[in-house]
């Protein structure tokens, strides 16, 4: 193998830089302490910027939440979210009338689309031990053509998220999920309608990783039209075609060869995002994505006229009881329980 197959190798920042047809992706992991008797942290806030606190204090940050961590209600349009929780909990509300609660794996995909409101709050519902915290919120872009539809979310649970174990010739494992599109022979092919992702021939694939130390393991090459990144968040150093890479790196990798990958002497954990460039002009005003200045300026004017549609939660930072389970409420009434 040569080198050539590594395009670039750059630390990771907060957010991730990503390429098209992806905006960028943001990492959360928080070692929250137990929760008290409104699922905020059971400890003083004392010190913490609330409303802004993006700063790791004690292992965790409150985000934009002030009595809970996490983001309440703000909107979003011209783009999907992919929003994986490895660990911890995850309070969903819209503005369409939409609720839920994910964690254990789960991953809700939502389109905004023509415009939402939406909250995601982090309850710590662990009273008498601590709340650890990890999900992934990927930014994928809406093609011009649907910038403006239809807001959407599904949930797909972890119980029907496919996976693919593998063990190398030194008997250690490889876990892959695959969160969109395919990798091998494995497929998961179910998410938002309006979806870049939606159409196969723009092989958007989002994977999970785990390798055992010392593991290898190849990854399969795909088609030249598409961009590859892998990010390397988790472990010690791992080798990409003969280069060592330290951890918190990602490694931009050509698609049209097969890259090897060996593990170095810690577990490791790598996302991958790949997909067919949508090759579009963005312009983005915080959480608005658009192709446009002109459509930027007219979106932010139609939020200040419709707050798209308005919030009808008694909270901005909208939680569930702590007893609630994984569930999805959407808004055309239909209740989907785990």
């Amino acid at each position: 193998m040569s080198k050539n197959n590594i395009l670039d190798i750059s630390p990771l920042g907060f957010p991730w830089k990503t390429q098209d047809p992806f905006l960028f992706c943001a990492y959360h992991k928080d070692a929250y302490p137990k929760g008290n008797e409104n699922m905020g942290p059971d400890t003083s806030l004392q010190g913490r910027n609330l409303g802004q606190d993006f700063t790791i204090k004690d292992g965790w940050r409150m985000y934009h939440g002030e009595i809970i961590p996490g983001f309440p209600s703000h909107p979003h349009r011209g783009f999907e979210t992919i929003t994986i929780a490895e660990s911890g909990i995850v309070d969903h509300a819209d503005s369409l009338g939409g609720l839920g609660r994910f964690g254990k794996g789960d991953v809700q995909w939502m389109t905004a689309g023509k415009g939402i409101q939406h909250s995601e709050m982090f309850p710590l519902l662990n009273i008498d031990e601590e709340n650890p915290f990890e999900i992934f919120q990927i930014w994928l872009n809406l093609s011009q053509a649907n910038k403006l539809v239809e807001p959407y979310f599904t949930m797909l649970w972890n119980e029907t998220i496919p996976f693919l174990d593998v063990v190398d010739e030194n008997k250690k494992s490889i876990h892959i999920r695959i969160i969109s599109g395919e990798l091998g022979n494995i497929k998961y092919n179910y998410p938002a309608p309006d979806s870049w992702a939606a159409n196969s021939e723009n092989n958007v694939t989002i994977c999970t990783i785990r390798m055992e130390a010392g593991a290898k393991w190849m990854l399969p090459k795909t088609s030249s039209e598409v961009n590859r990144t892998l990010y390397f968040y988790s472990g010690s150093t791992m080798n990409f075609d003969e280069e060592t890479v330290s951890v918190n790196h990602s490694i931009v990798v050509k698609v049209d060869e097969e890259i090897t990958l060996v593990c170095g002497d810690e577990d490791g954990f790598i996302l991958l995002l790949q997909g067919k460039p949508i090759n579009e002009p963005v312009a983005q005003y915080g959480p608005f994505v658009m192709n446009t200045k002109l459509e930027l300026q007219q979106t932010m004017e139609e939020y200040q006229k419709t707050q798209f549609g308005g919030w009808p939660w008694p909270r901005h930072d909208q939680v569930h009881e702590r007893t609630k389970g994984r569930f999805a409420l959407y808004p055309n009434g239909q209740l989907d329980l785990k």
